[in-house]
């Protein structure tokens, strides 16, 4: 059974890292996934921003951001867990702690760097490759950790 790096992806909407979806993967290669409840502190009276889900799916349908902290400190307390490098899911993870006051338990890092042989340029071509191959879409995070997961089996077979 292969251990996989944790990968992480957050899709935000157009506020300032606002969470919607969270997807990581464990080591066996599962993914985890849910969509987020929105905070009563991130909706504002003219806050349209919730990309292609409306604030009732994501309250009705998401768990909330505390419970999402839980889940990721049983899964990840104290690691790295690394991205596509997107600039997003940062901002994203700093709002959920935030909210709480709590500091994240969890450092991200580009994906790129598990990679020596492999720049950053490369590798984003080759998660490009990936995602065309799989007939997969960039930013929807369950899709961005199964190209990860893929890229990461195909880069370390290499080795």
């Amino acid at each position: 059974m292969a251990d996989y790096p944790g990968f992480i992806a957050i899709e935000t909407g157009d506020e300032d890292g606002l969470p919607l979806v969270i997807a990581w993967s464990l080591p066996d290669g599962r993914i985890k996934q849910t969509l987020i409840q929105p905070d009563d502190s991130w909706i504002t009276e003219d806050t349209n921003v919730m990309g292609a889900y409306s604030i009732e799916e994501l309250e009705s349908l998401g768990v909330s951001p505390l419970d999402v902290i839980r889940e990721l400190e049983t899964d990840y307390f104290s690691a790295t867990l690394y991205t596509s490098d997107n600039g997003e899911d940062e901002a994203a993870i700093a709002r959920l702690f935030d909210t709480y006051g709590l500091d994240p338990f969890i450092e991200l890092a580009p994906a790129n760097v598990l990679y020596d042989k492999v720049s950053a340029s490369e590798w984003h071509r080759l998660r490009s490759e990936t995602f065309n191959d799989l007939g997969l879409e960039p930013m929807r995070p369950e899709d961005e950790i199964t190209v990860m997961l893929s890229l990461h089996q195909r880069l370390t077979e290499q080795d």
